[in-house]
């Protein structure tokens, strides 16, 4: 089958350029041009939102969780795919009030990788090593500073953990000025397969089923009040996206990387996204446990805002009331809040 008949596929399927009405209402979506923003990427390139919404969707593009709250928090966007880790902090620095998880995005996606000539075989060789993650307090920095913390060892004592910017780690790694990272995907597969890299620890080995939470969709909390069927409205296009990335994988990540394309003015490479998409779980499922697990391992590293001697209490942050609806209209099972899930190790 051509190029041209599974593009023309796709457009007929998501309903491609349909345009919401002059007067339509507006929501203001924020998104990382990142593979575990899919959804998002998705329904950019295609115009499913405004089809199932009849809004005018504004896409407004990030680089990190932090900047993406920000915004979310002053009122500058209304919805938000993000880092479970930003948007727990979000919540915290705002006593509760700022924002709601409404659903999953992405599972998986993250590893730590090591450089093959950097000499680490296994983790005691890690001690004296040079260690980076993307941002402090993100997610994946989270988890490398836990799993560090399991491991015994002391950060700049007996090791450096560096936040370093995804390009600029690769870049270190290719001059072998850096030992290791905990990255996110598609960084795990170009410090593979551009840096010399090699997986040490796939962060699936470490949770129940290989099921932890990379990015979130949330809304403001006052939108979500004012707008409800709209952002109902969303959520179940945001549903559909998902089924049809799991169920269409070429065809999405050709759709993906072409809207990667229009953002970055540059695709990914073939053989990165061919390697690094199997490794995302694309998904409305929030996973809830490992969303609570984590916020735990930050509050014990002492990276959240405001919390006292107590874990932080996360039962108002999550609204899963409108995807539940969804997902019963279309007879699939429900998504329920549980209790923290324990990581293996």
């Amino acid at each position: 089958m051509s190029r041209f008949v599974i593009k023309t596929m796709v457009l007929l399927f998501l309903a491609m350029n349909v345009a919401p009405a002059s007067g339509a209402e507006s929501i203001r979506v924020g998104f990382f041009p990142n593979l575990t923003h899919a959804q998002a990427l998705t329904g950019k390139a295609t115009g499913h939102f405004e089809k199932k919404t009849g809004a005018r969707i504004e896409w407004r593009s990030f680089n990190a969780g932090p900047s993406a709250m920000e915004a979310l928090i002053s009122g500058a966007i209304d919805i938000a795919y993000v880092g479970p880790n930003p948007a727990v902090n979000a919540y915290i620095r705002s006593n509760g009030t700022a924002l709601r998880i409404i659903a999953g995005a992405a599972s998986g996606g993250a590893a730590l990788v090591v450089r093959q000539d950097g000499g680490i075989k296994s983790v005691k060789d890690f001690r004296g090593k040079r260690i980076a993650s993307p941002e402090f307090g993100n997610t994946q920095d989270i988890a490398l500073r836990h799993w560090i913390k399991t491991q015994g060892f002391v950060p700049n004592r007996d090791l450096k953990i560096m936040t370093i910017k995804n390009p600029d780690i690769l870049m270190l790694f290719q001059q072998k000025s850096l030992d290791a990272a905990w990255v996110p995907e598609p960084w795990v597969t170009r410090l593979l397969q551009e840096g010399s890299g090699a997986i040490f620890l796939d962060e699936t080995k470490l949770w129940p089923e290989g099921k932890f939470t990379t990015a979130v969709l949330v809304v403001r909390t006052d939108f979500l009040q004012r707008k409800r069927d709209l952002v109902k409205r969303f959520v179940n296009a945001h549903v559909e996206l998902s089924e049809w990335i799991r169920l269409h994988p070429n065809e999405a990540k050709k759709t993906i990387n072409g809207e990667l394309a229009n953002i970055m003015k540059k695709p990914l490479p073939e053989k990165i996204l061919n390697e690094s998409f199997p490794r995302i779980t694309i998904t409305y499922d929030p996973f809830v446990s490992s969303i609570m697990s984590s916020a735990r391992h930050a509050w014990e590293l002492g990276y959240l805002p405001g919390v006292g001697i107590n874990p932080p209490d996360l039962a108002q942050a999550f609204d899963l009331s409108l995807l539940n609806e969804t997902l019963r209209k279309r007879h699939f099972p429900e998504v329920r809040q549980m209790k923290p899930a324990k990581r293996d190790r």
